[in-house]
């Protein structure tokens, strides 16, 4: 089980595919998404690693907060949340996760909250019909209607559908596509709709009701392992332009 990570809802496009076909996505952007913290089994009973995302200013952070990223040596981070992961896929603290670690075509599971939609009636929050717009209905039209008797059982039940706040709840979409992958800027297209509005933070981890993608690295996609496979290999020589010493293929 590898670990998710921690990205910010930058909006919504359409990606065009070879045959023509355009599919709607969702951009997702990391923005330096970091091992915070690793928890093992030995000190806390369960293994687990703690990310942070985004960067934050110093006085919206309390001195706990400070202290524990000055103690991981990572920058202050406006977002933290913790994955459960399997004892070979714990990260080392400081590791910077890449756009990579998903692959094309992998599933994936989003969550985050909706958005809020404030106090809201009950056609609008549950889809009633109304009451009829004639035949003695006054100022009732988009009531909801009854709500139960008088003396039996002479209260409201429980989980009525009534008027009250809607939306700003956690909420999950499982088994969202990857449709593309930019590792330079740090985005993932996913196919369809994700919960949140713009600019909201959302995790994404693989699909728990599909296996794993066989393409994508294990335990983890990491920012300076992705640099390195377009780096110029070791072995190979540079080019050295040796400057001419003084004197030498001048005529005097």
């Amino acid at each position: 089980m590898r670990t998710g990570v921690i990205a910010k809802k930058v909006g919504m496009t359409r990606l065009f595919q070879d045959d023509g076909r355009h599919v709607p996505v969702t951009v997702l952007a990391l923005e330096d998404c970091q091992v915070v913290s690793v928890r093992t089994a030995e000190r806390d009973g369960y293994v687990a690693v703690q990310l942070g995302a985004g960067a934050a200013k110093q006085k919206n952070v309390a001195k706990p907060q400070r202290e524990h990223f000055a103690k991981a040596e990572v920058p202050l981070k406006q977002q933290v949340v913790e994955f459960r992961v399997a004892d070979d896929a714990v990260l080392e603290v400081g590791a910077t996760i890449a756009a990579s670690h998903f692959a094309v075509g992998q599933l994936v599971d989003i969550s985050g909250h909706t958005q809020g939609k404030g106090f809201a009636g009950a056609m609008k929050r549950w889809g009633f019909g109304g009451m009829r717009a004639t035949h003695g209905v006054s100022i009732s039209h988009r009531a909801h209607g009854s709500t139960g008797n008088r003396q039996d059982p002479g209260r409201v039940f429980k989980n009525k559908k009534m008027a009250g706040h809607m939306g700003d709840r956690q909420r999950t979409q499982q088994n969202l596509e990857v449709v593309r992958v930019d590792d330079e800027r740090g985005l993932i297209f996913v196919k369809g709709s994700v919960p949140g509005s713009k600019n909201a933070w959302l995790t994404v981890k693989d699909s728990v009701k599909v296996s794993r993608h066989a393409e994508a690295p294990y335990p983890a996609g990491l920012k300076q392992a992705a640099n390195s496979n377009i780096a110029a290999p070791a072995d190979t020589p540079a080019e050295v332009v040796e400057a001419p010493e003084a004197g030498e293929g001048q005529e005097g």
